[in-house]
């Protein structure tokens, strides 16, 4: 393992995300997934880079009371921010319509919480990435919503779906933040976990 400062910890993943588990697994972590059903909810008063970190840690608090000294849990939420206001997962076909049909056009903001968390130590952090939609007709996004179900999704899309080959045009940040983990900050604080 190339980080072998964490070789004494046993990680957990918190986390069903497909997605998040394929880009840790990636960074060559070996690693359990176990995840909490916890709600999202979020005070009203949190900016746009403070509620993805506030739900992370949530996460990762959950996990707390039985931790272990030797287990290292990271947590992950991620939101897409438009206009002043979360767009979260979508509830049903009608709400996937309603989002990606006020993302179109536009430029969004996806900002992803992470949280490292240890017996001994907490250590919280985001990434932002801006990403611009062209104009999405009707049938795009009902082509999209109808094959590939994107329920599971904060703003009703994956980057890495048909969607985004081609509906975003451009994007500042990173790439991988927008599907759910920003892996290169994720490697940065791990070494010096």
């Amino acid at each position: 393992m190339f980080l072998q400062n964490l070789e004494q910890y046993e990680i957990i993943l918190a986390s069903k995300s497909p997605r998040r588990q394929q880009l840790l697994s990636d960074l060559g972590l070996r690693f359990s997934v176990q995840s909490m059903d916890i709600p999202e909810v979020f005070p009203d008063n949190l900016g746009m880079t403070e509620v993805s970190v506030y739900l992370a840690e949530l996460k990762a608090e959950a996990f707390r009371p039985q931790l272990k000294n030797n287990q290292l849990v990271i947590t992950a939420d991620t939101i897409v921010w438009l206009d002043d206001q979360v767009l979260n997962k979508p509830t049903d076909y009608a709400d996937g319509f309603r989002m990606l049909k006020k993302l179109s056009g536009k430029k969004h903001q996806v900002i992803t919480g992470v949280c490292l968390l240890s017996a001994e130590k907490k250590v919280s952090f985001y990434a932002l990435t801006d990403v611009w939609f062209k104009e999405l007709s009707d049938e795009e996004i009902c082509y999209y919503l109808e094959c590939y179900q994107p329920y599971d999704k904060a703003g009703a899309y994956g980057i890495q779906e048909w969607i985004g080959y081609i509906g975003i045009y451009r994007l500042e940040g990173s790439f991988f933040n927008v599907m759910g983990l920003p892996v290169q900050s994720v490697y940065e604080h791990l070494k010096t976990f």
